[in-house]
């Protein structure tokens, strides 16, 4: 008796406090015990599939609620419901490119139990949106300051394609604008395609002029992130300040306009896989950092699934059942963008007599014609006609010239959910297993790589990949029959390997195809800039066996590979301006770190991007600056090697520009920061800085919009470093999710998930992690029982309401 009080006293001494709940709630089958650790992430441990998967879409719903309605709205193209007449287009284009193919075969094609498994999540969706129902107090504050509630779900809006990486349709209607103004031959000498040159040469039955217009209207609305205004709030939260809201919203649509150019070379990813050989521990680790847009919340969301067949852990989204990026207890595995080209724009004659019919293989062919209503705020229902060519949904017809245009979209085939098909992935045992799980992931295109505990790494590339055998898919063509896919590259045809030899594989969305690869027509012709990758292989391959702390230190790594080029360049220069010789100097004596406390990166940054303009300046013409973007390894290269392109003195000409450049960088600084250039430090609120803006951020009072928003802090890193923090000042891009795992202890795994794992503003897991990711640090994400109970904050047992 005495052992056992002291048992039970040294239980109670040892074991952590936390909250516990009890919730009968309706469509369970069994009980669910739910842990939320410390940091915020769930731990859900359920006794049967159904109720592991209801748990997960309970739990993130009551997490993330808004951004589940959010999501809900532009998936079913309701967003005129609650913002207006304005908000039309973006639903008319999301009705349009609605997947309307067999649900049930649609389910079943991410997981042979798929149609339990994404029927499941949507009721336990809908029973914690039945809870808000019952009881509006647990509803998070946008709901009140928007005068809205969530609606139910359905499996349509957990398979909707709307906020995927999808394609390169706007890169491809580019091209060929410029290709149309200064020919084939000189875009492609200004472009960086590769590892093969795609043919440019646009169809002589294409109007040049048609590629000027607004073809891509509709697609371009629906894949916009909605956008609040002050007269979508009660009055009370309103920013009545009309000149601090347009400022605000001006500031943070061009952040998505740059993000979106940089789209197809500076956000993406990067991941590696290392063997036993290379690691401290022996065993084999894995790395990964996905970049996407920083906001709040967060894009990504973490979760511990168990329940018999099911153990696995990590990050996804949250509206998607599953585990997207994480391990089980067998392996761990992770994504970077590997580029695939699965759209194509199709020009068609139409037929003058009827305007519903085109030109196809010698004939007039109908369109298939669908009628829809859209619910639009303050006035009537608006009828449309979505119309459809066998390649895909129309965007854009110019009747005066008997001309339309479609996208071809390889994602509305069955299995275009992005992501889905990690539901595969996350049983894997073995990586034949896991590639037999890439099999089944069309969207986005990926690298996926794979480390396990038998001492096995791997890679293999995914994305539905169409195969063009007589154009590139670089610029639109006819829709008459000539250009058609000859069917889909099986995507274990991919490139991919096995045990690599020397025990190391990294990809950071550059390419990485083998030279010896045979199916270059499925391969895509435009990757990033190579200075991430370059950077992540060189300190793998340093020869030293890699730790836990090593690994984070790559991952928020600093260097700007770039200025170990460009700033030798200054190295002969004299300057007799003292502010010029001083920036020198500070150049000169620098690291290469693009550290928050440097004065030399904040030189070198505005700089690099003085560079960049100028040569973009010299070599682009004119009419085409808006379509050519050229990436800095053009510039790098051009820099370090000028040709008669630079004039007839081509390095005296080469080092003017750098010393104009560098006045340039030393008054935009000026002007910025002040002019005292001590006090030109990178990260500051006036440079390099992160303040996260939440959907209503612009719209909304001061007061309120102090709830909503996270930061300022000081940021360092740009989109070349590993460590990516975008091209803009206030890092709009990079990894907010990132992950280590050591595959010889699965409780040997560092993330962090910034702001925080709830999107409740009132909530305290809203912004909890957002410190130390910002200080560049990890928490454990503890995967056994023991561990877990040991980190865990608060307890919540769902029980079956029958």
């Amino acid at each position: 008796m005495r052992f056992s009080i002291l048992f039970l006293l040294l239980f109670f001494l040892i074991t952590p406090s936390f909250t516990q709940e009890s919730l009968s709630v309706e469509g369970l089958n069994q009980p669910v015990e739910i842990r939320v650790d410390q940091w915020g992430v769930a731990h859900i441990y359920a006794q049967n599939e159904a109720d592991l998967f209801f748990a997960q879409g309970y739990y993130a719903a009551r997490d993330r609620l808004f951004q589940f309605e959010v999501w809900r709205r532009q998936s079913t193209g309701t967003v005129a419901e609650i913002l207006g007449q304005r908000e039309l287009k973006r639903d008319i284009g999301t009705r349009l490119f609605k997947f309307r193919g067999d649900m049930k075969t649609e389910m079943a094609h991410y997981h042979p139990q798929g149609v339990l498994i994404i029927e499941s999540f949507v009721k336990g969706v809908n029973a914690y949106i039945k809870a808000t129902k019952e009881n509006p107090d647990l509803l998070p504050m946008e709901f009140g300051l928007l005068g809205i509630t969530p609606e139910f779900w359905t499996p349509e809006i957990v398979i909707s394609r709307h906020q995927g990486l999808l394609g390169n349709i706007g890169q491809e209607l580019n091209v060929a604008r410029a290709v149309a103004l200064i020919g084939p031959e000189k875009v492609q000498e200004l472009s960086w395609f590769h590892p093969k040159k795609p043919d440019l040469n646009l169809d002589p039955a294409i109007d040049p002029d048609l590629l000027q217009e607004n073809i891509l209207d509709l697609y371009d609305a629906y894949r916009r992130p909605v956008r609040f205004q002050p007269e979508d709030l009660i009055s009370d939260a309103r920013n009545s300040d009309l000149d601090e809201y347009r400022g605000l919203a001006a500031a943070e649509n061009k952040r998505w306009e740059q993000d979106y150019k940089e789209g197809l070379t500076s956000i993406g990813s990067n991941n590696w896989i290392v063997s036993g050989d290379h690691t401290a521990s022996g065993y084999p680790m894995m790395a990964n950092d996905p970049h996407r847009t920083q906001a709040v919340p967060s894009l990504r969301y973490m979760v511990h699934l168990n329940a018999p067949g099911w153990n696995v852990i990590g990050g996804g989204e949250p509206e998607i059942p599953g585990v997207s990026i994480g391990h089980n207890d067998h392996g761990a595995w992770g994504l970077t963008v590997f580029r695939t080209d699965a759209e194509d724009l199709y020009v068609y004659q139409i037929n003058p007599d009827n305007p519903n019919q085109y030109w196809y293989n010698g004939a007039w062919e109908n369109m298939r014609i669908i009628q829809d209503t859209i619910p639009v705020k303050g006035q009537d229902p608006v009828v449309v006609e979505l119309k459809y060519t066998r390649h895909g949904p129309l965007v854009y017809e110019q009747n005066n010239k008997n001309v339309a245009c479609a996208v071809r979209c390889g994602w509305l085939e069955y299995g275009g959910s992005p992501y889905l098909a990690s539901l595969r992935m996350d049983q894997a045992k073995t990586f034949e297993e896991f590639r037999e799980a890439c099999n089944f992931s069309h969207i986005p295109g990926e690298n996926m790589i794979w480390a396990d505990r038998e001492g096995n790494i791997g890679w293999q590339a995914v994305g539905i990949a169409p195969i063009r055998k007589n154009f590139s898919g670089m610029v639109p063509v006819p829709g008459d029959g000539r250009y058609e896919w000859d069917g889909y590259l099986p995507i274990i045809a991919k490139p991919n390997l096995y045990n690599p030899e020397n025990g190391i594989f990294a990809t950071a969305n550059e390419n990485v195809t083998p030279l010896d690869y045979e199916h270059w027509d499925a391969i895509g012709f435009s990757w990033s800039d190579p200075f991430r990758g370059n950077r992540v292989r060189e300190v793998l391959n340093s020869g030293r066996k890699h730790t836990m702390a090593d690994m984070a230190a790559l991952q928020t790594d600093y260097l700007a590979v770039p200025a170990r080029t460009l700033i030798p360049l200054l190295a002969p220069i004299s300057f007799q301006d003292e502010k010029l010789q001083k920036a020198k100097d500070y150049l000169m004596d620098w690291d290469y770190q693009l550290d928050p406390s440097s004065i030399a990166a904040s030189i070198y940054v505005e700089w690099e991007k003085a560079l960049t303009s100028s040569v973009q300046n010299k070599l682009v013409p004119a009419e085409v600056r808006g379509l050519i973007r050229m990436q800095l390894i053009q510039v790098v290269d051009y820099l370090l090697m000028p040709d008669g392109r630079m004039g007839e003195n081509a390095l005296q000409a080469r080092d003017q520009l750098l010393v104009d450049a560098l006045q340039v960088a030393l008054k935009q600084l000026s002007m910025k920061v002040g002019m005292n250039m001590e006090k030109w430090q990178y990260g500051q609120e006036k440079l390099k800085h992160i303040t996260l803006r939440h959907p209503l951020s612009s719209a909304v009072s001061s007061d309120v919009r102090a709830k909503l928003e996270v930061g300022p802090t000081p940021r360092g890193g740009y989109s070349h470093t590993v460590n990516s923090t975008g091209g803009n000042y206030n890092q709009s891009s990079g990894a907010s999710f990132r992950i280590i795992v050591d595959t010889g202890d699965w409780d040997r795994c560092l993330a962090t998930n910034s702001p925080g794992q709830s999107g409740d503003p009132e909530h305290k897991n809203y912004k909890n992690l957002f410190k130390t990711w910002a200080n560049n640090q990890f928490f454990p994400l503890f995967f056994s029982d023991e561990k877990v109970k040991s980190v865990t904050a608060d307890y919540i047992q769902l029980k079956p309401n029958k």
